[in-house]
């Protein structure tokens, strides 16, 4: 959801790479880029893993939050064609959920705020889960409360982890890029790579006139 269809990447860079700053590390935006799709268990892990034990962990992620929370509190802006394509799929009837890195109560906030909580079925969050992204979790708990096959869904995801847990999940996934191209590894993960939300639109559509 955030980078697919609300554009909170940008906010989650900046608060990250200052945080660094705050605390006395100097956290670059490459790096930052590196971790999108990982959030909470998986965020930290990944962080101790790279930065090493001296890295003052409690401390840096209560200065993300510090940074990143009255931005989010605000709302974020949609990401160009989400309106479209959720009302294009909601004219075909086809269900829509939500896996998300965020916890529910985030997720909430920003559909509600962003006017399109109407479109979903359910939301599979982080909270709601044992594992977080890149495993399949959320997009498992997701396609259970649709009551649909893994092989009969389509996922979006904008992210490489996002990619790696909708590809473990059994669905077909399509592949939205936000902060980072794919990689070929990644592409090969892929049924395909849309440059916006408007051509995945059009991917849906021809998909519906050949069926």
């Amino acid at each position: 959801m955030d980078g697919l269809l609300i554009d909170t990447i940008p906010a989650y860079v900046s608060a990250m790479v200052l945080a660094g700053d705050d605390v006395g590390y100097a956290i670059s935006k490459a790096y930052v880029l590196s971790l999108v799709g990982l959030l909470g268990t998986e965020l930290e892990a990944q962080l101790r893993a790279d930065l090493g034990p001296a890295f003052p962990l409690a401390a840096y992620m209560t200065a993300v939050f510090a940074r990143l929370g009255p931005i989010l509190d605000a709302g974020v802006p949609l990401k160009t064609g989400a309106v479209e394509v959720l009302e294009e799929l909601a004219r075909m009837g086809i269900p829509v959920a939500v896996g998300t890195s965020m916890t529910r109560q985030e997720a909430l906030h920003h559909l509600n705020h962003c006017q399109i909580a109407h479109f979903f079925r359910a939301v599979a969050a982080r909270d709601d889960v044992a594992r977080g992204k890149p495993h399949p979790d959320v997009h498992l708990k997701a396609l259970s409360a649709l009551g649909v096959d893994a092989s009969d869904c389509l996922i979006l995801e904008d992210s490489f982890n996002g990619v790696r847990a909708a590809h473990a999940a059994g669905a077909m996934v399509i592949m939205v890029p936000d902060a980072l191209p794919p990689t070929p590894g990644i592409a090969a993960l892929c049924a395909g790579v849309a440059a916006d939300l408007h051509q995945v639109g059009e991917i849906i559509r021809a998909a519906f006139r050949n069926s």
